[in-house]
């Protein structure tokens, strides 16, 4: 074989052999006398040996170039199973064939509730209703890729999990649900104003589901029809008690110590700590990083007529109703204070406690939206309208609160898929503001407090909204019932923590207008109307617990109530068009029983 050109490489595997061991053929012992100095030994021939070494190694290589071919046979390397089904050798088709058929004599086990337990609470979860199944195509993708080299391929074996879905946001709902009352909401971090007095409100944890956590625990609970524990989880915001009591002292409090003189090329302006507390604000994001900034805008609004000397602030074109049909107010150009520019300066200079003061340029304002892009909108009917009373009259504290509200929401117009946030459109409900002291609850019972009685504006709004069919973003009822709300279909609202949202799902844009009466309070939602009709249907009220007596110590801060039973009720807003059903939403709630608050002494204590 000396001399012989080298065959071409190919892709055929190559078999490592130790010693080989070749049945029926027996090679006679041959003797090895001693040397003799030279020559060919006694017995077989030199090329003898070398023929029959030639001959074996064929064998060998052509027995190899057959098991290769048999461990690479299929898409599947052999020996891969998925659920106790061998898949190895097969092309990818027959593999998914094989795992389908295996699925379906596992039909009734995979199909079966799961038996979950979350906290304390033990529930039983369909996995159709939280999307779990096994993905056939990628499980068998997997097991293709699975890592087998030719004598594992020969001798080996290896089990391939299956890939398995589940519906992120069916399985949070399910298991929130499930948790109940056993969870709370996250108390997000916050630097609040009374006057010009900081005042922090601590973060405290969620106590929830840890979703991803969760979502593998039912995987394989699944997998192996076994019972699933969930466990409640503290989740904490980002922004922690000490770093906010480090903004209170580091900027809050120095930032309202002394005026700040504000310098433009047409002249200047002090603003004094009062104005500054009305629009430096501290906002916390989902993950509760809590962030200083100045908002202009707000801080225009407190200055009042001082700026009004040295800019004209221009104004978007807005609709009214008169007539019982939108009416155009036109846009304004204007020239203002650079607002991008001067937010930040303001925040650099109000930690300290000399140098107080800022230049900034005045620029030309447009208005952001104008007549033309306002007839884009589409906003040319009523969609809906929904009406609530209120006792008291208009002289009272709390019906102020709701009328305040609704001026303050009045004319906004919602363009196509913007969030609107109550919260985010008033800002601080305060003194400042125009709101007053009324009855509000607080740890389970009326307490005075400043703002009492928007609730009712924001329950107006929100079914306002609800029937306009827009998509509810984020609210959350009242603990106790009042007759006077829709029950479930209702919302509370609470500075900073709680706030009513909803998004504009629809391709026109929305008008919120408002009106009111010395007795009820009305908001309509002007657009195009998109649905047929949109009605709710009411399942029964169960679980009627109710209310005790609760005796409280007479004075000005003690508040007498009536007390209402506790009950459970599911709503469902059922959307039509064009003469069927296209949406059906389930709303539930739970009403604790508030209980009969009496201002006077218990009866022999």
């Amino acid at each position: 074989m000396y001399g012989e050109k080298m065959p071409a490489a190919d892709d055929r595997p190559t078999i490592k052999v130790a010693a080989v061991s070749w049945p029926g053929v027996e090679l006679e012992p041959v003797a090895t006398p001693p040397d003799t100095g030279g020559g060919e030994k006694p017995g077989r021939s030199r090329r003898g040996r070398l023929l029959l070494a030639g001959g074996l190694t064929a064998a060998v290589l052509a027995a190899g170039v057959g098991v290769g071919a048999y461990a690479y046979a299929g898409d599947v390397p052999r020996g891969t199973t998925v659920l106790g089904t061998e898949l190895g050798g097969r092309s990818r088709a027959d593999a998914a064939r094989a795992l389908r058929a295996e699925l379906e004599r596992r039909a009734e086990t995979l199909n079966a509730p799961l038996t979950v337990t979350v906290g304390e609470k033990k529930t039983e979860l369909k996995p159709a209703d939280v999307g779990l199944a096994i993905d056939v195509d990628a499980t068998v993708a997997a097991a293709a890729a699975a890592d087998a080299h030719a004598v594992s391929r020969l001798v080996g074996s290896r089990t391939v999990e299956p890939v398995v879905t589940v519906d992120p946001a069916r399985l949070e709902a399910a298991l929130r649900k499930a948790m109940g009352s056993q969870g709370r909401e996250m108390t997000m971090p916050a630097i609040i104003w009374t006057g010009t007095t900081p005042k922090p409100v601590y973060p405290k944890p969620a106590l929830t589901v840890d979703t991803a956590g969760a979502t593998e625990a039912l995987t394989s609970g699944w997998l192996a029809a076994r019972p699933v524990t969930v466990p409640l989880v503290e989740k904490w915001p980002a922004t922690t008690r000490e770093e906010v009591d480090r903004l209170v002292a580091e900027l809050a409090r120095p930032a309202v110590s002394a005026p700040v003189t504000l310098t433009t090329d047409g002249g200047s302006v002090t603003i004094p700590p009062a104005a500054i507390a009305r629009s430096l604000r501290f906002s916390a994001d989902d993950a509760g990083t809590l962030t200083p900034r100045v908002d202009v805008k707000r801080l225009r609004a407190a200055l009042g007529g001082k700026l009004a000397t040295l800019e004209v602030e221009p104004r978007d074109a807005g609709l009214t109703i008169s007539g019982g049909k939108p009416k155009v107010v036109p846009s304004r150009a204007g020239r203002q204070v650079d607002a991008a520019a001067l937010g930040p300066a303001l925040l650099a200079v109000l930690p300290r406690s000399t140098g107080r003061s800022v230049s900034a340029e005045l620029k030309p304002a447009a208005p952001e939206l104008t007549e033309a892009a306002l007839a884009e909108l589409g906003i040319k009917e009523r969609v809906s309208t929904f009406t609530t009373r209120f006792p008291g009259g208009l002289s009272s504290p709390r019906s102020q609160n709701i009328v305040q509200a609704a001026k303050d929401v009045d004319g906004t117009i919602v363009k196509p898929g913007e969030i609107f946030s109550l919260n985010g459109h008033t800002g601080e409900r305060g003194y400042d503001q125009g709101y007053q002291d009324a009855p509000t609850i607080v740890g389970g019972k009326l307490v005075p407090g400043v703002g009492g009685g928007v609730s009712q504006f924001t329950t107006t709004l929100f079914n306002a909204t609800y029937y306009a069919g827009m998509q509810d973003v984020e609210h959350k009822p009242h603990s106790f019932y009042f007759s006077r709300y829709p029950a479930v279909i209702e919302s509370t609202i609470f500075w900073p923590q709680l706030d009513f949202k909803f998004r504009n799902n629809t391709p026109h844009g929305v008008l919120i207008d408002t009106s009111y009466t010395s007795s009820t309070i009305t908001v309509s939602i002007w657009s195009t109307k998109i649905y047929d009709s949109v009605k709710t249907e009411y399942g029964p009220r169960r679980n009627i617990t109710q209310p005790k007596t609760v005796y409280l110590k007479p004075g000005p801060d003690c508040i007498a109530a009536a007390g209402s039973v506790g009950f459970a009720q599911d709503a469902y807003r059922v959307i039509k068009k064009d003469g069927k059903v296209i949406k059906r939403e389930k709303f539930s709630w739970r009403y604790d029983p508030e209980p009969r608050f009496i201002c006077a002494p218990e009866p022999g204590a």
